[in-house]
């Protein structure tokens, strides 16, 4: 241990206890504003200290980036999902679960020292100003934004705005060999939820939520309502990679599908106090069967969704075991534009079980990143090596067992299919060789509809032995099934590219062994009713 080290480590356990009372005294959310350093013995001890060593201590020390580390050192030691967020890092979290944020509209990339827009958003400034996917921004209110390193703090910090201000533009468009000026006028751009909603077969629809933000149940009710008119019976929701959001959010799209009076979801906090939500008469897919698709990754706002509907006998919950997240977090401002997200209650599902996996002596690291450990206890491929516990046993109205301690459980496994997984280096590389195929290719495609695509798109597999050519010899070693299902991904990453997010999923979830697994009981007439 280094003298500096020796010097700070008690101040930091200081600051560590001093905070740790005043959160204990003050932090009651229901009761109080939260405020720092005011009257209170202890309050005003933190603040001394904090004087101490911003005026007195022998070096100069940033006190903002201790007191940061401090709160994120006890936040640690209380479950994995009360976070400290800094100021900088909450006005991206907040547009995230806003559904929406402020700029121009465009996702770009560096590209050979070049800020090159690589897709335009949909109903964005920038679509409507008319800026194309392949164009060069080479300046920005007079800033040079080419042929020099900058990062991408920089460039949105250049972009986005507030609302009704304008940036005014040099764009290089290659396929036109000129530079144009453009000046755009900086809205609200919206970031979407739904990112697929399409119709499986005549009466079988798709829908995929990727979180549940602000606006998650307004695309929500777009796409079913979309769906509906197409003659959609039954709904396969698609809940994988979710990792929640919102609570409120998920009890809106849960009233869709049960009938009035269910119960759907309730909270407990550390005094005892329960608050339940239950369904209203408003649904409209009460009378449909609907599908759910989970796996390791589906967490939190998404567990609610899947266990609600679960533990009513409605619907069918298909794929693996969900992540494990039955903590409920409030967001509380500190003050200075940070946020601490605090874990407030635990939630139950109508039968009354909590789902949280255990996190106690376990880092981090362990308790998120837990895909291997169920990899090798044999889980992700076989049902019977999934772990319950007796003593969490539930039964729903129809008699169905269900457990608690640690996800939701699947009513149909299906196990994870290896040779949709691809090293890295593939899904990296992939998606740079796409865009720079379509920026030097800029004709090929011209005129085509996702139909044309799905019929002829790399016949002859001149795109996929580009691409094998342009990677090194290690990654080429592709099984006939590994090579037939990458070909797939790159075709899905193009449709992307021409049209949409919704082409994208269209493509990949044709081998999707969890969609096959739900056509194949569709078309078996399930459920069948006792």
């Amino acid at each position: 241990m280094n003298r500096r080290t020796r010097i700070f480590l008690p101040l930091i356990i200081a600051i560590s206890i001093a905070m740790g009372i005043f959160l204990g005294t003050s932090l009651n959310y229901q009761k109080k504003t939260i405020t720092f350093f005011g009257g209170t013995p202890q309050e005003r001890k933190i603040k001394r200290l904090i004087d101490y060593i911003q005026y007195e201590y022998v070096d100069e020390v940033d006190t903002d980036s201790l007191l940061d580390g401090t709160i994120k050192h006890m936040l640690d030691k209380l479950d994995p999902h009360s976070v400290y967020i800094s100021a900088r890092e909450l006005e991206g979290v907040s547009e995230s679960m806003n559904g929406k944020f402020v700029g121009i509209g465009i996702q770009f990339r560096m590209y050979r020292d070049s800020l090159t827009v690589v897709k335009v958003l949909d109903k964005g400034p920038s679509e409507k100003a008319g800026i194309k996917a392949g164009d060069r921004i080479l300046i920005a209110d007079n800033d040079t934004l080419y042929g020099k390193q900058i990062n991408s703090d920089y460039i949105l910090k250049t972009l986005k705005g507030k609302p009704d201000t304008s940036v005014d533009l040099i764009i290089y468009r290659k396929s036109e060999d000129e530079l144009l000026p453009f000046t755009i006028v900086r809205g609200e751009v919206p970031i979407n939820s739904v990112d697929a909603h399409y119709m499986l077969s005549e009466d079988l629809g798709y829908i995929k939520i990727n979180k549940f933000a602000a606006t998650t149940y307004q695309e929500f009710k777009v796409a079913l309502n979309d769906l509906l008119d197409k003659g959609m019976k039954k709904l396969v929701l698609d809940l994988r990679h979710n990792p929640g959001g919102y609570l409120q959010v998920a009890t809106q799209i849960i009233d869709e599908f049960l009938e009035d009076g269910k119960l759907i979801v309730f909270t407990k906090n550390k005094k005892g106090r329960i608050d339940e939500t239950f369904a209203t008469s408003k649904g409209d897919f009460e009378d449909g069967h609907v599908f759910v698709l989970i796996n390791g990754a589906s967490a939190s706002a998404s567990e609610i969704v899947a266990g609600a509907l679960q533990d009513n006998d409605k619907g069918t919950i298909v794929g693996r075991r969900s992540f494990g997240k039955g903590l409920v977090q409030q967001e509380m401002q500190l003050g200075d534009g940070s946020a601490v997200r605090l874990t407030v209650s635990r939630y139950y599902t109508p039968t009354g079980r909590s789902i949280q996996k255990p996190y106690e002596n376990k880092g981090n690291g362990e308790y998120f990143n837990d895909f291997e450990q169920r990899y090798h206890g044999g889980e992700l491929m076989n049902a019977d090596s999934i772990k319950v516990n007796d003593s969490l046993k539930y039964e729903t109205p129809k008699g169905k067992i269900v457990y608690g301690g640690g996800g939701i459980i699947p009513d149909i496994f299906v196990p994870i299919d290896t040779t949709m997984f691809f090293p890295d280096f593939h899904y990296q590389r992939s998606r740079q060789f796409v865009f720079q195929y379509l920026d030097t290719h800029v004709d090929e495609f011209e005129g085509w509809s996702f139909d044309t695509l799905m019929s002829d798109f790399d016949k002859d597999k001149h795109i996929f032995n580009e691409y094998m050519s342009e990677i090194p010899s290690e990654f080429q070693s592709f099984t006939g099934e590994e090579e037939k299902n990458f070909r797939l991904y790159l075709k899905a990453l193009f449709a992307q590219q021409i049209f949409d997010i919704n082409a994208y999923f269209r493509i990949v979830n044709e081998q999707d062994m969890m969609i096959r697994k739900v056509i194949e009981l569709h078309d078996e007439g399930y459920p069948i009713d006792p």
